[in-house]
């Protein structure tokens, strides 16, 4: 059997609970897999008076997070978050010394990325960061390792259990959007501040990442397009119900011979569709490549457990000495890949007008649509009484995006429309 690894933990948050928890739990386990004993032999965190439900006694306790990297630790495990500041400082000085990094820090990741996987080349340092995307499924793993031999055209996924909980609890009990996030935070799946998964912040760090390990390119965060949840209501939910759909925040990302399109918002995609099914706080995540097709993987995308789970797979890899570069290939060799923006996407939309219920609406509606080659494929109008904003509901069928963002711009002018339009773009799965 091998020395111990040594691991210092920077955060002590419910990640790093759930890790060190995790390495003592599974001790013997974990030793018998890698061939050597895994320690945790420093932390910090900032308050050492806090009760964190584990037993930190005997291990070094370090005030400034960045001094982990001069500890004697063979890994230092980063929990800390945030794209810069602390979690920036320790993770560069780690590599730099040429200790293994381990992190679940999407942000840190999507902005920083690149350049710390030089560092770590350079210095002939592991850098690993499973837990920085869907929590405990292996999607980076399945992608630098299962997936190698495919080239893959398109990414797609549900990467923010919050917003997922959302949507179906709005669904199932057609509650309003602000009620849910209520709740949402009350049973802890929503932060106090939950701006970064509402708005699309977080999925779009996930699926950033995503799109450097698919296609072997350099990570550009700026390029990918990104909406949140906010202005999904109830009637929305309601009317994609009937139309066969149901709406999913997704992060896509696609590669053809024009360039990458990288973008997450709403979407409708049919009731059929397996990505569909996944319900509440669970993560999917669907790949396809030339020669596997349509791949999909499921599980819990955050929580103590199943991300602390993945973390430790990286320090395992680790201990065994696996060295895959952290996007599959050296940094030189990713691809700059052109990026397409969000209107040059082709596809049907799902459009909602609050209208006047008089004559004549219906005619200047349509010809808005024909004047810019938007083609409907189906109707719905809902009658109410004569004091009330009627709902008309409209799916179209192919459309540039920017044609369709034209249309509506012309239509939110008409007198007789009375709130702004509400899109969402049709999904094929």
């Amino acid at each position: 059997m091998s020395a111990p690894l040594r691991i210092a933990v920077g955060g002590l948050g419910t990640v790093g609970v759930g890790t060190v928890s995790l390495l003592r739990e599974n001790a013997a386990l974990l030793s018998v897999r890698c061939g050597c004993a895994i320690e945790v032999v420093a932390v910090s965190a900032r308050d050492r008076t806090k009760d964190r439900g584990i037993d930190l006694a005997g291990l070094e306790w370090v005030d400034d997070p960045v001094a982990l990297a001069n500890t004697g630790c063979d890994v230092v495990v980063e929990l800390i978050g945030g794209e810069n500041g602390p979690a920036l400082a320790l993770v560069e000085q780690a590599l730099e010394r040429g200790k293994a990094v381990v992190t679940a820090n999407k942000a840190l990741i999507a902005h920083h990325g690149e350049a710390l996987a030089s560092i770590a080349e350079a210095n002939d340092a592991p850098l690993a960061f499973e837990a920085a995307v869907a929590g405990g499924i292996p999607i980076l793993k399945t992608l630098r390792e299962g997936l190698a031999a495919n080239r893959v055209s398109r990414v797609t996924g549900i990467l923010n259990g919050t917003c997922n909980y959302m949507l179906s609890d709005m669904r199932a009990t057609g509650a309003p959007f602000d009620k849910v996030l209520a709740e949402a935070q009350r049973l802890g799946y929503a932060e106090a501040d939950p701006t970064f998964d509402i708005d699309g912040v977080d999925a779009a760090h996930k699926l950033a990442i995503l799109t450097g390990l698919a296609f072997g390119c350099r990570i550009d965060f700026g390029s990918v397009h990104i909406e949140g949840i906010r202005h999904i209501s109830p009637l929305d939910i309601a009317f994609a119900d009937e139309l066969g759909y149901r709406i999913k925040l997704l992060g896509i990302a696609s590669r053809d011979e024009a360039g990458l399109v990288q973008r997450v918002h709403p979407c409708m995609v049919a009731q059929g569709a397996a990505i569909a099914a996944v319900e509440g706080v669970m993560n999917a995540v669907l790949v396809k490549g030339d020669f596997v097709d349509a791949t999909v993987y499921e599980g819990r995308g955050a929580g103590a457990g199943p991300t602390a789970s993945a973390v430790v797979a990286d320090i395992v890899d680790i201990a065994r000495g696996s060295r895959t570069p952290a996007f599959s290939v050296p940094v030189e060799s990713l691809e700059t890949v052109a990026t397409l923006p969000i209107q040059e996407r082709v596809g049907p939309y799902y459009i909602r007008l609050m209208v006047v219920d008089q004559s004549g609406v219906f005619a200047d509606i349509a010809a808005c649509l024909r004047d810019h080659e938007v083609s409907m494929e189906s109707l719905i109008q809902r009658v109410r009484s004569p004091d009330d904003p009627v709902p008309v509901v409209i799916t179209t069928h192919d459309v540039r995006e920017a044609a369709m963002t034209a249309a509506l711009e012309q239509i939110a002018a008409l007198d007789t429309v009375l709130e702004p339009p509400r899109m969402i773009r049709i999904e094929s799965l």
